[in-house]
This record gives C-alpha cells, sequence and structure tokens, in this order.
C-alpha cells in the first residue's frame, strides 16, 4: 500500500491501537470531587425548580380555563332567561 490509501492505513492504525496505561497509575484514586457533586446538584436543583414551574403554569391555566367555562355558563344563563313581557 503505498500513496494516500498507505497514509490513511497507518493513521486509522496509530488512532486505533490503545495505549498501555502507566503501572503506577491508581483506577481508585480518579473521583469527580465536589465539582462533581456541585454539578450533579445544581442539575438536580435546575430539574425541580422547573418541575415546580411548570405545575404552577399548569395549575393557573387550569384555573382559567374553568373560570372561562364558568363566565360562559352565565353568560349562557342570563341570555336565556329574558325579561316578562310587559302587559
Amino acid at each position: 500500500m503505498s500513496g494516500v490509501g498507505g497514509g490513511l492505513y497507518s493513521a486509522i492504525v496509530i488512532l486505533a491501537s490503545t495505549p498501555t496505561p502507566q503501572p503506577n497509575f491508581n483506577e481508585n484514586s480518579v473521583t469527580p470531587t465536589w465539582v462533581g457533586f456541585a454539578a450533579t446538584f445544581g442539575v438536580a436543583a435546575i430539574v425541580v425548580l422547573l418541575c415546580i414551574d411548570m405545575v404552577r403554569r399548569v395549575r393557573r391555566v387550569r384555573y382559567r380555563g374553568e373560570i372561562r367555562e364558568q363566565l360562559e355558563a352565565e353568560r349562557d344563563a342570563a341570555a336565556t332567561e329574558q325579561p316578562p313581557a310587559s302587559p
């Protein structure tokens, strides 16, 4: 293999090869520390606040719909009640 194909093959082989870990590397020493905790806590707090806001908005829309239905029912009842004819 020569030319561009050979160079591409060599680059793929080099990138695909897995490096050997250093013998003094301790896998247990890699932890998220307080930064990971803070990020997770922040995301969880934002989700909780968004849920509370969504519930409040849905409740407000539902109440507006109920009030609109009540007003329409009162308006229809007032329209059907006609004053008695004068003699």
